[in-house]
């Protein structure tokens, strides 16, 4: 039987958005494709039917539900006279007339938009027709390639109470609406976790204070429900490979996330010094690439979080995503942050995201795969609600530029107060309409002049800090991997960010300015942008006096 579908709106019904959306997946799956237009009466669509001998024929009607019934009616008698029982009949429309279409006994699958676009291209591959009995996929990759060309929607989820979050899960896997739960533990737990030093006045503080291995295993059970949503977890601040050992054993950690340079004296959240950390967190990437697990670098967002200019963050992604190919990790999670600083412009932080997109993208060959994820700078989120809101679409719709393989939502009430269940469905039902809307074909930006060329530009001075932090080793085998290069490079400044003033393990004396929406390098005595080239042949030349002197 011919890959091949008819479909049409029966009856009166000239409402044909649904039905020709239907069939422009049907395309993307490999589909031949006859529409019929509004308004087909029974008769003309079984003589089409009869024609053309399609394997699948949609039928749509988003009118009156009794006037369907007779509709219905008359279509199961032509299907019987006509012998054409052997062809898998299915239906569109409202949830009214989806149920009288169920009670008919024709249609082997009903869509009335409850599941989204998912069910229908689920069903297209071929996959279950009862939402109930679908199959899941357990692994990241798995459900990425389920849901394509949609991205995979995480959020991230951890209250002050262990019994809350418990509950929650329960009721954010039952809504089927995330794809993948980012279990937050609160500080103690990250970094106190096996030592058992606890500061009993932060349990809660920024997450759920998971104590033992069985509260992990109970939030795990309680995600195996509804759309059986993925669970993953931030690494361990302290005791780094037990942490990531146990939650690969309890709750299946879909993907590791792991800094290249933080979780450590610089940022106050744990005892390592900067070397050791990255040597550390080099071998943590090691571990999981080791055994399957795809792994994120949670890396440049570390520093633009912190005002550091852009070449910076486009460096720190390629460093990133260099180090964990080195590390021999197959499927890498690169991630985009947008909005920070969050007085950056759309075109200057688009053009960003493209130009870490293409130098990361450049390390790709048949053993190292980039995964794009993208998400909203919590910082760029106003305190007020509804204008939060408004905030969480545009940085979607921005973010839809770069077609990314996983969303992370950011709750839009996370500058108020941290995310209920409630919240998370929310704030994921406002995602997924913008990014269904962005399906339907949106302005490519990624071509934009003043895009493009903010790119060139960070692009080649990003190529000047790698070039200039690979000469403080030039006798290394591999400088931009060995974390006595990176660590120095953070100490004399070749790395840096304003937040660091002050910190006696960085420079820390990076002074930095957004200028028509872009942030650069600045000199404020002199009111002028710094160069990349002048700043680090600057810093470069001190560090040699310095050197030499000693």
């Amino acid at each position: 039987m011919k890959r091949l579908i008819v479909a049409a709106a029966i009856g009166n019904c000239v409402h044909v958005a649904g039905v020709y959306n239907f069939l422009k997946f049907a395309e993307q799956q490999g589909y031949e494709t006859i529409f019929l237009g509004p308004a087909v009466p029974i008769k003309k669509l079984i003589e089409a039917v009869k024609k053309h001998k399609p394997s699948i024929v949609g039928v749509s009607y988003r009118l009156t539900p009794s006037a369907l019934e007779k509709l219905l009616e008359e279509l199961k008698k032509e299907i019987e006279v006509n012998n054409l029982q052997h062809i898998r009949w299915v239906f569109g429309g409202t949830e009214p007339t989806a149920d009288v279409a169920r009670r008919s006994g024709i249609f082997v699958a009903v869509f009335d938009g409850k599941n989204g676009d998912e069910a229908t291209i689920n069903f297209l591959r071929g996959g279950s027709t009862n939402h109930k009995q679908r199959v899941f996929a357990d692994t990241l990759i798995g459900r990425i390639e389920d849901k394509f060309p949609y991205p995979i929607i995480r959020h991230h989820f951890g209250l002050p109470s262990l019994e809350d979050t418990i509950e929650g899960v329960k009721k954010i896997a039952e809504a089927e609406i995330l794809d993948v739960i980012s279990l937050a533990p609160d500080q103690n737990a990250q970094e106190h976790f096996f030592d058992k030093k606890y500061d009993k006045s932060l349990d809660g503080a920024g997450g759920v204070p998971v104590r033992k291995e069985e509260d992990l295993i109970r939030i795990y059970e309680a995600s195996r429900r509804g759309n059986f949503p993925l669970l993953r977890c931030y690494s361990g601040t302290n005791d780094v490979f037990k942490m990531a050992e146990m939650l690969l054993r309890t709750i299946h950690n879909a993907w590791a996330a792991i800094p290249l340079s933080w979780y450590n004296v610089l940022d106050g959240r744990g005892p390592r010094d900067v070397n050791t950390s990255i040597r550390e967190n080099q071998q943590l990437m090691k571990w999981h690439a080791e055994r399957g697990v795809p792994v994120e670098v949670n890396e440049p967002h570390h520093w633009s979080l912190r005002d550091a200019h852009d070449v910076i963050g486009v460096t720190t992604a390629y460093l990133a995503a260099y180090n964990a190919k080195k590390m021999g990790v197959k499927d890498y999670v690169a991630q985009f942050m947008f909005n920070v600083p969050a007085s950056i412009s759309p075109k200057m932080d688009l053009a960003k995201m493209l130009a870490k997109i293409e130098l990361i993208e450049e390390l790709q060959d048949e053993n190292f795969r980039v995964i794009r994820q993208a998400r909203a700078g919590l910082a760029s989120f106003p305190t007020d609600l509804l204008e939060a809101k408004g905030q969480l679409a545009s940085s979607a719709y921005l973010s839809m530029a770069i077609r990314p393989h996983i969303y992370h939502v950011v709750g839009y009430c996370e500058a108020h107060h941290a995310a209920t269940p409630e919240d998370i469905i929310e704030s994921v039902k406002i995602v997924k309409a913008v990014i269904k809307n962005s399906m339907f074909g949106m302005p490519d930006l990624t071509q934009d002049k003043e895009v493009i060329q903010r790119k060139e530009q960070l692009k080649k001075e990003t190529r000047i800090l790698l070039e200039a932090i690979k000469s403080l080793a030039p006798y290394s085998l591999d400088p931009l991997a060995d974390p006595d290069v990176l660590a120095l490079a953070i100490k004399i400044g070749l790395l840096d960010a304003p937040h660091l003033k002050g910190n006696k393990y960085a420079k820390g004396e990076l002074q930095t300015k957004v200028i028509d929406g872009a942030c650069y390098a600045y000199d404020y005595e002199k009111h002028r942008i710094i160069p990349e080239e002048e700043r680090v042949e600057r810093i470069l030349r001190e560090y040699e006096k310095s050197a030499i002197e000693v």
